[in-house]
Parts: C-alpha cells; sequence; structure tokens
C-alpha cells in the first residue's frame, strides 16, 4: 500500500466505533510493544495476547476515556508515525491520566502488523501504580 493509504488505515483505527472494529485493522499475529518498565511495558503478540493483558487490564482502571487529539502523522513505505495527546481520561483511583503519545506503525499486507508505543511512563505508574 502506499503511504496515504496506511495513514488512511490508521485514522480509520483511531476512529473505530468499537474495539472490535479497531481489532479488525491489526494482523491476527500484531506484535504491540509498550515502551518502558511500568506495568503495561512490554511486548503483546497476537490479538488476543493484545486485549487480555493490555486492553482489558488498562480500560478496566479507568472511569472515562476522554478524547484524542492527533498532533500529527507520518508515513514513509510501511511506516505511520502518529504523535497524539489524550485529554479528560481518569482513572477509577481518581487521578487523571492525559498522556501523550508517538506510536509507530508497521503495515503489511493492508493491516497493521507492529506497534511500538512510546509515552509518558512516569505518568503511567503516577496513575496507575506500580
Amino acid at each position: 500500500m502506499r503511504p496515504d493509504e496506511n495513514k488512511a488505515l490508521i485514522k480509520k483505527m483511531g476512529e473505530a466505533a468499537t474495539l472490535e472494529d479497531a481489532l479488525r485493522l491489526l494482523a491476527d499475529d500484531v506484535r504491540w510493544t509498550v515502551m518502558g518498565t511500568t506495568k503495561f511495558s512490554g511486548t503483546y503478540s497476537g490479538k488476543q495476547d493484545l486485549v487480555n493483558r493490555l486492553i482489558a487490564p488498562l480500560t478496566s482502571q479507568l472511569e472515562t476515556r476522554g478524547t484524542s487529539t492527533v498532533d500529527q502523522v507520518i508515513a514513509d513505505d510501511n511506516c505511520v508515525v502518529v504523535q497524539s495527546r489524550v485529554h479528560g481520561r481518569r482513572t477509577k483511583s481518581g487521578r487523571d491520566y492525559n498522556n501523550t503519545y508517538c506510536i509507530v506503525y508497521r503495515l503489511v499486507g493492508g493491516l497493521v502488523q507492529e506497534v511500538t508505543e512510546y509515552c509518558d511512563t512516569e505518568l503511567v505508574t503516577a496513575a496507575f501504580g506500580a
């Protein structure tokens, strides 16, 4: 796919109405890495592992999901890089969790094959604990 097509796919994933809609855009054997040493840091292999060990535990601790603002999207060949930030996100323990992100997506055959996520890890620990 061309870089503009890859950008459109990542935009579609970010605007997905449901988790299932977003997951359809990931390869079955997607590899998702969250950088750092937080309780959510690590590499998740496959959609089910991603949901079971990252998405479900993280979202279960959120009172509000907030909204995301995309600041920049850069695409080259099979990679798309998105800089974004979240507003209005709060944990069930009452802590704000308005993080900033830089996420690198690698696409193969019209699906997201690999993701590397960078964020403020100190904020993750402050909001969710060690």
